[in-house]
């Protein structure tokens, strides 16, 4: 069965450990800049919350990619994947991308965005509260993952 990352903002307490983790097994380096997780806070609600690619399902990324660079990955469980040697880097994905998940790092001249770790995500083992996890990709999980998406858009909207 096909697994998906789960967040749970409530458990998120901003330590950016995810984000050290992420950019640490992607580019050996501790640069938040460089992860494909962002942990936003908004110090008025007293709200942290991780960000990364939600894996839509009628993803825009792939959609406005003229390469086919940003694609869906039969390796990787379906999910969406960026292939550097294709990309053009018009950075059209991350203009498309309706939660922000999808950026591009002029220092590596790359698009970042969230492959899972290839199935073992770092943010994950490195979370201390919980509040990233990694699991089934069970109907009430995706049911959960999609009201929760909802939420983020319509907040990302208003801050607009």
């Amino acid at each position: 069965m096909a697994k998906v990352l789960m967040i749970h903002p409530d458990k998120c307490t901003g330590c950016r450990n995810c984000e050290l983790a992420c950019s640490f097994e992607h580019e050996g380096q501790f640069r938040p800049g460089a992860s494909r997780v962002q942990a936003y806070t908004w110090e008025r609600e007293g709200m942290s919350v991780p960000m990364l690619c939600q894996q839509c399902d009628d993803a825009a990324c792939v959609t406005v990619c003229p390469t086919g660079a940003m694609h869906r990955s039969t390796a990787l469980a379906n999910l969406v994947d960026w292939d550097a040697g294709t990309c053009i880097r018009c950075k059209m994905c991350t203009i498309a991308c309706p939660f922000g998940n999808a950026r591009y790092d002029a220092a590596s001249s790359s698009i970042f965005k969230c492959d899972t770790c290839q199935g073992a995500p770092e943010c994950v083992t490195f979370c201390p509260n919980g509040a990233l996890e990694f699991v089934d990709d069970e109907q009430h999980v995706r049911s959960r993952k999609k009201a929760y998406a909802a939420k983020f858009k319509d907040a990302f909207q208003e801050v607009s």
